[in-house]
């Protein structure tokens, strides 16, 4: 197996130092665990209760769902399957209807391609079945937004008193690739005229907006839309109280699974007693639980969301010993042992490092024991790739150490790797079905391009929110530092192009969805949404590191607060 942008093993790597005579430690002077109370609350709860009341949503929600796919099948027109799919993906509840959803849009682009859409002048509807197409991996042009554009080449100005219109076309403008002028034009025009239109707009429809323009639609984690979509869709003249129904409760039975399975996770966490054996590291159980279910909320994926979550904690802990705990001489025993990955090899680890490895070697048996046999062979892949990320946090903890100040190339072909998108990446598929294949595995630890673009982005927005923070500590150049000095220019002009960078990036990512030849959809949601988890996190702030603002704010949205029926 070859992990691409990954150091080679440096199990012999040579001490650079001599051993300290006096252990001096660094302190990142974290803020404690936010939600002890609500654990504490959930490994209380009477769940008898919870479930006899899930059992009778879970009768209508089948009740529903037959209805749904009657609605579905019933649609009048082309325009009105396509709103009800839209809805259908915004309310949160398309994933009970992905069959009849794909045969709709491959009608849909069977006759694109055949010209039958060529005269329709609704620019709503032009957006949405561009955006639904585009994401599902079709590959519709751009050019179906020509027909919005005066001679000189600039959209219509009267396109401006559409709202929902703007807003679609806005939202589609998110899916572009390289070279499309027409929706970057868009992506301009809209956003200037939406912001004109805010205050003019109802309460809720506004928020909406804004919401929309703080954050789209494409960039946005699926299950928080939804969440904050449905009280706008329940203010709709043209609401659907079928859909409506199946949205609010459904929301609220996968929230009691997601609380069952962070009940579950945090009594484990609890069990191996990590956090008071290791209390220098970040305690966000409940954060990393809630960013994991980012990548994947479904219930059918609820093995997968386990797995993913433990061996994140484990990416949290090496995280925080390598940048902040263990001194040079401790990461270089801890690196070798790692590398062996041998239980036996650990006594000459300090104790503290002991108990980490020791865990995480259990926690990966506990793993493969879960997988069926034919399944087994995706140990080996997490190990590498576990081993992968930890050379990368040695040769991080190398230029610390040695006071090496690298370029801004050398920086990222390390960092890419170190941001940990990779190793978890690979690890969301450890624990899905058998749809996964060795191939797919083989896929993603070569590092293709759109793993490399999710790591760029986790990379760039990490790096833009935390790096003041850590240079205060002691840490690394950050790509903020690295280019300021390689380029000689300010930390406004560095975050200039860094932000550049993660729009190409995205335009890379949104390239790579287009016809994913032999990937599964499925794995490439699955990476798509790890940069939106991404985008959610980092977004105003870092949002891990510091989850006391809107991280905070979306777990209880999503964990704590059900919807009112």
């Amino acid at each position: 197996m070859v992990h691409q942008g990954c150091p080679s093993d440096s199990s012999s790597t040579p001490p650079l130092f001599s051993s300290e005579k006096e252990v001096v430690r660094q302190s990142a002077k974290f803020h404690p665990d936010i939600w002890a109370d609500f654990l504490l609350t959930l490994s209380s709860r009477e769940m008898v209760f919870v479930q006899g009341h899930d059992a009778l949503a879970e009768q209508r929600v089948k009740e529903l769902k037959e209805e749904v796919k009657c609605i579905l099948s019933n649609a009048s027109d082309p325009v009105q399957e396509m709103n009800l799919i839209d809805g259908l993906q915004r309310l949160g509840v398309a994933y009970h209807f992905e069959t009849q959803i794909e045969e709709a849009l491959s009608r849909t682009y069977d006759s694109y391609t055949n010209g039958v859409y060529n005269d329709d002048d609704d620019l709503n509807v032009v957006s949405i079945r561009f955006r639904l197409l585009r994401q599902q991996g079709y590959n519709i042009s751009s050019d179906v937004f020509l027909k919005f554009m005066d001679d000189e080449g600039n959209f219509n100005f009267i396109l401006a008193s559409n709202t929902l219109g703007m807003l679609n076309l806005y939202e589609a403008a998110h899916l572009s690739t390289h070279g499309e002028v027409i929706l970057d034009d868009a992506l301009a025009f809209t956003k200037k005229h939406l912001k004109s239109m805010v205050p003019h707009l109802s309460p809720t429809l506004a928020r909406h907006v804004e919401k929309s323009l703080d954050l789209s639609l494409h960039k946005s984690i699926p299950r928080l839309n939804a969440r904050l979509y449905i009280p706008v869709y329940q203010e709709q003249s043209t609401k659907n109280e079928v859909l409506l129904e199946l949205a609010k409760l459904d929301f609220n039975l996968l929230q009691s699974i997601h609380q069952r399975e962070l009940r579950d996770i945090s009594r484990w966490w609890k069990d191996i007693d990590l956090q008071t054996k290791l209390p220098y590291a970040r305690e966000r159980i409940v954060e990393l639980y809630f960013w994991m279910m980012g990548v994947y909320f479904e219930p059918q994926y609820g093995r997968g969301r386990m797995i993913l979550t433990k061996i994140v904690l484990f990416v949290n802990l090496m995280d925080d010993t390598y940048d902040v705990y263990g001194t040079w001489d401790e990461l270089q025993l801890l690196t070798n042992v790692m590398q062996r990955w041998d239980i036996g090899a650990m006594d000459q680890l300090p104790d503290y490092m002991k108990v980490l490895f020791q865990a995480l070697v259990n926690t990966v048996s506990e793993i493969e024991e879960e997988l069926t046999p034919d399944e087994k062979y995706r140990i080996s892949y997490l190990k590498e790739s576990v081993k992968c990320l930890n050379r990368c946090y040695f040769e991080e903890a190398k230029w610390f150490h040695s006071g090496h100040h690298p370029t801004f190339e050398e920086y990222m072909n390390i960092a890419l790797t170190s941001v940990s998108y990779p190793l978890l990446i690979l690890t969301s598929l450890v624990g899905m079905d058998e749809t996964v294949k060795k191939e797919d595995f083989d896929w993603i630890i070569r590092i293709p391009n759109l793993v490399r673009s999710v790591s760029i982005l986790g990379r760039i927005m990490d790096d833009i929110q935390s790096h003041k923070f850590e240079q205060e500590r002691g840490h690394i150049p950050s790509c903020v530092e690295c280019y300021m000095k390689e380029h000689r220019c300010t930390e406004p002009e560095a975050y200039e192009k860094l932000r550049e960078m993660n729009s190409l990036a995205w335009k890379d990512i949104n390239q790579e969805l287009i016809n994913p030849n032999h990937i599964p959809m499925p794995i490439i949601i699955r990476v798509l949404n790890f940069a939106r988890a991404n985008e959610m996190i980092y977004h105003y702030r870092d949002g891990y590191t510091d989850s006391t603002h809107e991280t905070k704010d979306s777990i209880a949205l999503l964990l704590v607060d059900p919807i009112p029926l």
